[in-house]
């Protein structure tokens, strides 16, 4: 890892200091925090004209809405096969000159870039908060995530990236080293429920690798994807090395699909296997991560409030519109009473409704089809003799999109929330007779992606989450302490994923790893002064002893 341009700030004293800075600037700006405006006009005019399209005055345009109200925010240009094939020509040539760049010298763009999200998080928060509808609290969060991952790949991409000697197949006689070419341009489909994140954390690793990228944002919600492109060329980036794409699907994701020689999605798991088979037919490379029905297991000895705190961020982070959020908990029968009294209770308290501001915990969906998808879960599932301890129905009154956070018991497997992923603020309590029921209740299903525990002791819950088939499991918390984990591996088992984002497993897959042996000395036909039939009948005996030697 190459040394902070700052070392006194990693000293805990220097730390200790800008912490307290931070504390206080905050508390100062308290009193402007409730009255932030969302995006101008301005600023979408000034983004529009970065997306990879030209003449996009001229082109047929869509509406953007703000999810808040519902309302025309502005409009984005609709992109063509055409736009795509013109983005990938000019990645290609752009790429090959950023793969001549020395891997700390692209690095220093993205720190470049983690800095430049840093100073400018609050517009960044205003947009994303107006395309989604999110509580600022989870916006911010986008940003900090984003500034942490450019952050750790801009400072260990190059350690990664550096060619290394390993074991030759002869001691002494085998020199063998390992070095990373990147893959070409990565194709990148972001969706709308982390438009920020989504869009530019899985992308800082391609191109700390060397490689270009040319991305698809969600329709409702471009103008993050072109955020993040703004400061990642004021922060040096060549602007053709990650192009924006604006447009359906059906046009502009299948033409980034065909052309591009890595595919990252996220999205839902029927989508993801469509995609996985076609870039399967191409023989390239894919990853994505996809939808969960991720559970909580709650001891009897767990401590009741903290749990229930844990579990409303869990829950309804984002709304619930978070493929890592919880949908089910298992509680130990002796304390799923006291357990669910004080979970209806922390969610009677939480805050919903609109604003650029952090009054709020809770905010909008994100659409129509999302309160509908709510909506008909909860509607089933009491129609079908579920309780609603709390929640349970639409906030028009709020916004067109605001729907309750809802907890339901009495769930029963022949309701649809039952085992099917509803993406929104809809979460259901579960009795059980014993830690192991849990587990076993939490391991059933196709679903692997993430996972909570809750428990008396660190190592009680150490080892429940060690049997939790999920590619993360966060003990004491929902899913932040994991996903914030930027050095650790993050994706999904069984239909939740493929592959992983993050850490050195996310930058490593958008790279083609080579191998290149030399021989010296003894050639592997022989020597001279050795007779070949000598020599064969020698080569098995060499090779059983290396194991002498730890080969």
């Amino acid at each position: 890892m190459p040394a902070d341009p700052n070392p006194g700030a990693c000293a805990p004293h220097g730390l200790w200091h800008r912490l307290i800075g931070a504390l206080l600037s905050v508390h100062q700006q308290a009193g402007n925090l409730a009255h932030m405006p969302a995006p101008t006009q301005a600023t979408f005019d000034r983004l529009r004209a970065l997306a990879a399209i030209d003449t996009p005055e001229s082109r047929t345009s869509r509406d953007v809405l703000e999810a808040f109200s519902g309302e025309t925010l502005t409009t984005i240009p609709i992109g063509t096969e055409k736009d795509v094939e013109v983005a990938f020509t000019r990645a290609r040539a752009a790429q090959v000159e950023w793969a001549k760049r020395p891997a700390r010298e692209r690095a220093q763009v993205l720190l470049k870039f983690a800095d430049l999200v840093n100073a400018r998080r609050s517009d960044l928060v205003d947009m994303i908060q107006a395309e989604t509808g999110k509580a600022r609290q989870y916006a911010q969060e986008e940003t900090l995530d984003v500034a942490m991952t450019a952050r750790w790949y801009g400072r260990n991409a190059p350690g990664l990236l550096a060619g290394k000697r390993v074991a030759g197949m002869l001691p002494v006689f085998t020199a063998t080293r390992v070095r990373y070419q990147p893959k070409g341009v990565v194709g990148v489909i972001s969706p709308w429920n982390y438009p920020l994140t989504l869009a530019v954390s899985d992308a800082v690793a391609a191109l700390a690798g060397g490689n270009a990228v040319v991305i698809k944002p969600d329709s409702q919600t471009p103008y993050c994807a072109l955020a993040a492109a703004e400061l990642l060329y004021e922060a040096g980036l060549p602007k053709d090395l990650f192009a924006v794409v604006p447009g359906p699907g059906a046009v502009v994701g299948t033409a980034i699909v065909e052309a591009c020689d890595y595919l990252m999605f996220t999205g839902s798991s029927a989508t993801g296997a469509t995609l996985a088979e076609q870039c399967g037919r191409r023989l390239i490379g894919f990853s994505a991560e996809l939808g969960g029905k991720n559970p909580m297991v709650v001891t009897a000895d767990a401590p009741i409030e903290h749990t229930a705190d844990g579990a409303a961020r869990a829950c309804f982070s984002n709304s619930g519109q978070l493929c890592i959020s919880i949908e089910r908990i298992y509680v130990e029968r002796p304390a799923v009473e006291a357990f669910t009294k004080a979970f209806a209770e922390r969610i009677a308290r939480l805050p919903l409704g609109a604003g650029y501001d952090f009054v709020n915990e809770m905010g909008s969906l994100a659409s129509q089809a999302q309160i509908d998808t709510v909506a008909a879960h909860v509607d089933d599932a009491v129609a079908k003799g579920a309780t609603v301890v709390a929640g349970g129905k639409a906030r028009p009154d709020l916004g067109p999109y605001f729907y309750e956070p809802t907890v339901l018991t009495g769930v029963t497997d022949e309701m649809t929330c039952y085992a099917n992923e509803t993406f929104g603020p809809l979460v259901s309590v579960y009795a059980v007779e014993s830690v192991d029921e849990a587990v076993e209740r939490a391991n059933d299903t196709e679903y692997g992606l993430n996972a909570s525990v809750f428990a008396g002791s660190a190592k009680q819950a150490q080892a429940i989450a060690e049997r939790i088939n999920a590619g993360t499991v966060n003990i004491n918390e929902g899913y932040a302490a994991a996903w914030g984990s930027t050095a650790a591996p993050m994706g999904g088992m069984g239909i939740s994923g493929v592959g992983r984002r993050h850490g050195t497993e996310g930058l490593l897959k958008y790279m083609e790893s080579q191998t290149i042996a030399r021989q010296r000395v003894i050639g592997l036909g022989g020597v001279k002064f050795v007779p070949r039939n000598v020599f064969l009948t020698l080569v098995p005996e060499i090779v059983k002893n290396l194991k002498f030697i730890g080969r």
